[in-house]
């Protein structure tokens, strides 16, 4: 996108995921999105939802916030979009900023956002590391390595020059994860074209799974497929911290993947 264009204020909207009533950022490039809002006719949050024009809400239960960014993509004509989290946003590169006890005076600005792209294609959340893990060790162990297995079929079936990436992902330490991310229309316009393609091949080739929890595999492999799609395509980006607007129990969570890395206890909710 042309620097200049970068320059404009309120150029950007970010939609931010909930499905429940939920405190949101006060920058107006921040949207409200209900999702899921097919299957809860009846709730209305008073945010725009992800059930009008061009939508595909009705899949919230397998799909999660994929349903949201979705409708983003088909229904939003902003030069710059994103899609972050009710509970977990992206953070500011201020470091005064950084140390505020209010989570939501941590979280990115438009400055900040334009600020990553003028000099980088897209704008990511940092990258997750498992240190002692492959990413695919860890998705192994926690959900089922099956459908990374069948997902790199479909790669290979239907975007084989995608192939190398994956397995470079799946062997690496760490990804960008979250379905986080802010970029130019354009861009994400190509890349929603080339993910959700490979997401619908996904489930057409593992099938559903009955489990509400489990049932969402299509939103938790997604994640892993934002890395494969910059590598193949040479797209930079800059990384911004992540904000959770509620403490994170990490004797928790660190004790669910333990139990799931030497006991065999795959994951059963989430943490």
């Amino acid at each position: 996108m042309d620097k200049a264009a970068l320059e404009v204020k309120g150029s950007v909207t970010i939609a931010v995921a909930a499905h429940k009533a939920y405190r949101m950022p006060d920058s107006p490039m921040y949207l409200p999105l209900q999702v899921g809002a097919a299957l809860h006719p009846d709730l209305d949050l008073g945010w725009q939802r992800d059930d009008a024009g061009d939508n595909i809400s009705a899949l919230n239960g397998s799909y999660s916030e994929l349903t949201g960014l979705y409708w983003l993509w088909k229904n939003s004509d902003a030069p710059i979009e994103g899609l972050v989290h009710y509970r977990r946003l992206l953070g500011t590169i201020d470091p005064v900023r950084r140390l505020a006890r209010d989570p939501y005076a941590r979280v990115a600005t438009e400055e900040d956002v334009l600020g990553c792209l003028a000099r980088r294609d897209i704008v990511v959340a940092r990258r997750r590391n498992y240190y002692i893990e492959s990413v695919y060790s860890h998705y192994s162990h926690t959900f089922d390595g099956a459908q990374f297995d069948a997902m790199r079929r479909v790669l290979a079936r239907t975007t084989p020059q995608y192939v190398p990436a994956w397995d470079k992902v799946m062997a690496s330490g760490g990804a960008h994860i979250y379905n986080m991310f802010v970029m130019p229309q354009g861009l994400l316009d190509t890349y929603c074209t080339w993910m959700f393609a490979a997401i619908d091949g996904l489930v057409r080739e593992f099938g559903p799974i009955d489990d509400p929890f489990l049932a969402r595999y299509p939103g938790r492999v997604s994640e892993r497929l934002l890395d494969v799609w910059m590598q193949t395509n040479g797209v930079t980006y800059a990384e911004l911290p992540v904000v959770n607007t509620e403490p994170v129990n990490w004797v928790k969570k660190g004790g669910g993947f333990l139990a799931a890395k030497f006991a065999g206890k795959k994951y059963e909710k989430s943490f």
